[in-house]
């Protein structure tokens, strides 16, 4: 039975220092916007950082530094709907980073998303007043935010002022590297009242030229009663509108607040005019109360297909629901409906820009299982920019369509030219849009959602398209030596990223990164086998669209097999040529003087290093590719290649690179954690687990988790879950499940959606019980593997599958 504490975030002290890290894991979404959890009452500053984020959202500035002139687009922050504050008498505005706070709580609900707080304050009079507050970004309808804020004054009866506003005088200042940007996104478009109780404000970005409407209602109840209170209009400038409401309170009586606000954008299908748009949806829209019932009605639905059930560890417990809660605020089923990609940082903030990198990867995973159709819409959103990969591919002389490392409205490559590094306040080059390993995940993500979801109809109307082009952007990608009968890849980076080029060199790039020629290998491949499966008026549609012709796609497997990978004497694979001639980094002395060695890459430029000279690396580079594949399916790739491998060499392999891997990435942990558990090195893994949940709820990176969650850390850790210590695995012709749960773990539940049906699954450490639910009268048999026997079993019916004693759990 689960308990409100694993269901709850809270906080019972008022930590200015920790203020901006709570509004960013207590952010409110549902896939069309999201709202950090700031105070009602405060502006922007040390200690608060009120933000409201639209999905797809972006706007383009330029600005002058160190003698150049660079552009970035970024994930803008929208006009405030959130600010709410009061005034007794003639005092002034409570805000509650400078007044007396008696008590303080603070509580995520992530079973029924929503925020709320009680606050009781002391003023410079002693009049004390409690303040409670419980705001909610709807589920039910994407468009509305609300709050409701209750105001009892405990020992005065006074005159007081509530203050409710529409700020759009916010600009992009959340993320301190980012500040001697350009910042100032909003012009002005129009603002006013539709009637007593209604404000409306519109605004556009200054060069996408987005218009964003909100419009506001507010209400005050005393007892149930509605209040007519003395009511002032207010506008601040061009860009803010509000209003004040004042009224007599009487001690130890409650009054109630209700704010409720729409939000349109321009950018979407039949929203003309979005101030319009907004001002009927919020006629049609309810009481607090209401808007609050069919919100939470919401979420107990996306909670019955999305929630992970673990007894004997509660903290697990806890951070596995905060990170689904966070998965399914990022893309709800509402992204259907919106030109989206999965922002990195989610709709937490502006960390990264607010834009689009290779998380999906480690994301995807959880939608396919629980939501398909948000991993269609995230596939759409890189097929609706296929043109634009394309113009990329040939700008830089290659075929094919060649996606950016870092995307945002149209697709094209936005990854920023030079970069800040906070150790020594400098601008640098930065060369990390060089990671062409971004096509191959997308290439990987369309694969893995068809065979999941077994959806052919989607593939053979999007996927195929993206993921033959990407094959052709492969082939072009690489260069044949006669020398070695190999083909090569030059100019590229890994995941890594700490290294941009080999030392000295004046030519960005590497040569021969083993991830991305095993990647490259594989979609090669992969893509010949695809063809075969078209139905021909497919085939024939598309090698005209790609200018392909079918001897190429012939020739590609051929290419497939003889990708250069290079190893030393010992089996270990070179994350680049020239690895192994770098010199090895004394990390006890780092880990001794600086303490948090996360980001060395900075640490050592500014010490006038370079981690180019160095055997260290930021994240998993050569071992990514044992995240992504079995150990079978990844000894088949090399065999292809005619290399051997086997759990030996990884091992090996493993043991190596993780002693020189700073773990820069939250990414990082995750990837080490399951290749861990692979290799039955428990201990391990269960650690890398811990140290991944702990990432975003306890900062481990020092400052990045308040600029915004990390939400493939959060897709990881549940395919660690599912993958790893339930061991359900999806062959072609079955599910295998080989659990191996932690010691502390008694029970785990879940259920997913596979091939057009629900199964739930509970694991103890003697059974596991499988379900299929029925869908219509006809049963359906599905081939499950359990313990390495094969049973055959019908939807509408209860399984109860013994475990043998080793297979119970992680030793």
């Amino acid at each position: 039975m689960a308990t409100p504490y694993e269901w709850k975030i809270s906080y019972n002290h008022f930590k200015p220092e920790q203020e901006r890290l709570r509004e960013a894991l207590c952010t409110l979404a549902n896939g069309y916007f999201g709202t950090r959890a700031a105070a009602p009452e405060a502006s922007a500053s040390k200690v608060h950082y009120p933000g409201t984020y639209m999905a797809g959202l972006y706007n383009r500035l330029k600005t002058r530094i160190s003698g150049k002139t660079v552009e970035n687009e970024d994930f803008v922050n929208c006009p405030n709907w959130l600010f709410l504050t009061f005034k007794i008498g003639t005092s002034d505005w409570f805000r509650p980073s400078t007044d007396n706070i008696v008590s303080f709580h603070q509580e995520l609900d992530m079973r029924r998303g929503r925020c709320s707080r009680r606050i009781l304050f002391e003023d410079l009079y002693r009049k004390q007043t409690l303040i409670e507050t419980v705001f909610l970004v709807s589920m039910a309808n994407p468009h509305i935010g609300a709050l409701k804020y209750v105001i009892t004054p405990k020992n005065y009866s006074n005159w007081i002022t509530v203050k409710s506003m529409l700020d759009g005088s916010v600009v992009n200042q959340g993320v301190e590297r980012y500040k001697k940007l350009n910042s100032k996104h909003w012009r002005p478009f129009s603002l006013g009242f539709y009637d007593d109780n209604t404000a409306f404000l519109s605004m556009r970005t200054s060069q996408s030229r987005t218009l964003v409407s909100q419009a506001c209602r507010v209400r005050i109840y005393s007892e149930g009663q509605a209040l007519t209170p003395e009511t002032k209009n207010i506008l601040e400038g061009k860009e803010a509108v509000g209003q004040e409401f004042k009224i007599f309170v009487h001690r130890n009586k409650s009054y109630v607040v209700d704010k409720t606000v729409s939000i349109y954008s321009s950018k979407e299908k039949d929203t003309a005019y979005p101030s319009k748009a907004a001002v009927k949806a919020l006629k049609n829209t309810g009481s607090f109360d209401e808007v609050c019932n069919n919100h939470e009605k919401a979420w107990l639905r996306l909670w019955d297909k999305a929630d992970i059930r673990v007894e004997g560890d509660t903290f697990s417990q806890k951070i596995l629901r905060l990170h689904i809660f966070h998965l399914l605020q990022t893309a709800s089923p509402h992204s259907a409906r919106i030109d989206a990609g999965l922002p990195a940082r989610g709709l937490h903030g502006e960390a990264y820009r607010g834009h689009i990198f290779w998380d999906e990867l480690f994301a995807r995973p959880f939608y396919d299982l629980h939501i398909p159709e948000v991993t269609e819409s995230l596939l759409l959103y890189r097929y609706r920019r296929l043109s634009e990969a394309r113009r990329y591919a040939r700008a830089n002389a290659y075929r094919g369509a060649m996606f950016p490392w870092q995307s945002g409205s149209s697709g094209r490559e936005e990854t920023q030219v030079i970069h800040l590094n906070p150790m020594s306040g400098k601008w640098g080059p930065d060369l990390s849009s060089r990671q062409r390993h971004i096509s191959f995940a997308i290439a990987y993500n369309v694969w893995k959602h068809y065979s999941l979801t077994g959806d052919f109809n989607f593939f053979l109307k999007y996927g195929a398209e993206i993921f033959l082009s990407i094959a052709q952007f492969c082939a072009s990608l690489i260069r044949y030596d006669p020398k070695d009968g190999r083909f090569h890849t030059q100019g590229i980076m890994g995941p890594d990223e700490f290294h941009e080029k080999l030392p000295l060199s004046r030519t960005p790039g590497l040569r021969d990164n083993a991830y991305s020629n095993l990647m490259i290998s594989w979609v090669l491949s992969k893509a010949n086998e695809i063809f075969t499966i078209l139905p021909m008026e497919h085939k024939r549609s598309l090698l005209r669209r790609l200018r392909l012709r079918e001897k190429e796609i012939r020739h590609w497997a051929d290419m497939a097999k003889k990708m250069k990978i290079i190893f030393n004497e010992k089996g270990i694979i070179s994350q680049f040529e020239g690895y192994f001639k770098l010199r090895e980094i004394n990390w006890e002395r780092y880990r001794a003087k600086y303490h948090n060695i996360h980001r060395l890459d900075r640490i050592l430029k500014a010490e006038g290093n370079s981690p180019d000279d160095y055997k260290v690396s930021k994240q998993a580079d050569s071992l990514m590719i044992f995240y992504l594949f079995t150990l079978s399916e990844a000894e088949d790739i090399f065999k292809n290649l005619g290399y051997s491998f086997d759990a030996e060499k990884l091992r090996k392999n493993y043991q190596y690179y993780i002693k020189r891997t700073s773990h820069g990435s939250s990414l990082s942990k995750v990837v080490h954690c399951f290749i861990a558990h692979k290799l039955g090195f428990y201990n391990d893994s269960w650690d890398l687990f811990v140290e991944s949940l702990e990432a975003d709820f306890y900062d481990i990176q020092g400052g990045t988790a308040l600029e915004g969650i990390h939400l493939g850390v959060m897709g990881g850790t549940v395919y660690i879950v599912r993958k790893a210590f339930a061991g359900v695995e999806f062959l072609k012709d079955r599910i295998r499940i080989e659990p191996s749960l932690p010691k502390s773990w008694h029970k785990l539940e879940f259920k997913f959606f596979y091939r057009g049906r629900w199964i739930s699954l509970t694991i103890r450490k003697s059974q596991v019980i499988i379900f299929i639910h029925a869908l219509g009268a006809k049963p359906l048999s599905f081939r499950v593997e359990v313990n390495r026997q094969i049973h055959d079993l019908f939807s509408g019916k209860i399984y109860k599958i013994p475990l043998r004693d080793k297979d119970k759990s992680l030793s």
